[in-house]
């Protein structure tokens, strides 16, 4: 996706700054409490989508990768996303992220309508109202690791908040670590930049495909602690797609995927609780 070419001198800016994306709010309608939702006036939602499907093909050929799908995510808390291979669960994270689009439905940021953005204002939206964490790490090689956290920010013309990027890298535990080059850190370290780039600007919501799974055990479980903290600490709202029992025990809430719709979740996961329900969840 590319930004619209520069505006002539002395013609009107037709796409809104960063200032102007906060006014982009639009009322948004009542989502109906159907399975999935959680709409608690108390805690609020960071993003949410509604009636929300995934449709390829026509016809005979027709795939509905997401069917009729309503969920809310809670703001300062930590959601995973679990289903069998082919559930839409990755569909459903990106959906919500505007990396892809749903066929149908509304989605939401806060209160902005995603569809209701053009190229450049979705841009700006996910540069500083949305996070990343992703499998593959994404840094860019020629790069410090300092330079990897801060490049949302660098892309974005922000300057880092230098106290919260301090408070940020000691919790990774990176600072020893800021000027080396990926090639110099381990996979785990190198995920935890990945973690310390998307809370770099403070972001709305996170969203994180499978963090841990390009990591070992050991590696794996420093990153699910810091998230835990992110959340705990400092307030962050993370959804994180999962195929692991243990990954999912970290989060508050843990929703369940099969043939593209939510068929149940549970508060408060356990490993062994998490592992049951998928086990059982094609019954």
């Amino acid at each position: 996706m590319t930004d619209a070419a520069p505006t002539p001198p002395g013609s009107p800016d037709p796409s809104p700054g960063w200032e102007a994306l906060d006014d982009m709010t639009t009322t948004a309608p009542p989502v109906p409490p159907t399975p999935g939702s959680d709409l608690s006036d108390t805690i609020g939602l960071a993003a949410y989508c509604r009636n929300a499907s995934k449709i390829y093909g026509q016809g005979d050929t027709e795939v509905r990768a997401l069917d009729d799908v309503t969920v809310g995510f809670e703001t300062g808390r930590f959601t995973s996303i679990m289903g069998p291979s082919g559930s839409g669960k990755s569909t459903l994270m990106q959906c919500m992220a505007g990396l892809d689009t749903f066929t149908l439905g509304q989605t939401y940021v806060g209160s902005i309508e995603l569809s209701s953005l053009k190229d450049k204002e979705l841009t700006l939206l996910r540069r500083s109202k949305i996070g990343f964490v992703f499998q593959a790490f994404n840094l860019i090689p020629t790069m410090s690791a300092e330079e990897n956290i801060t490049l949302p920010l660098d892309l974005a013309g922000a300057t880092a908040d230098k106290q919260w990027m301090d408070q940020v890298v000691a919790t990774v535990g990176l600072a020893d670590r800021l000027h080396h080059r990926p090639n110099e850190l381990s996979g785990g370290q190198q995920q935890r930049v990945a973690v310390a780039r998307a809370l770099a600007s403070r972001p709305d919501i996170i969203f994180g495909d499978e963090p841990t799974g390009n990591v070992d055990s050991k590696a794996g479980t420093e990153i699910l602690q810091f998230m835990r903290r992110a959340v705990d600490e400092f307030h962050q709202t993370i959804v994180m797609v999962t195929h692991d029992p243990v990954s999912a025990s970290y989060s508050d809430r843990v929703l369940f995927l099969a043939d593209g719709r939510i068929v149940d979740e549970i508060r408060n996961p356990t490993e062994d609780g998490v592992f049951d329900k998928m086990r059982h969840l094609g019954d």
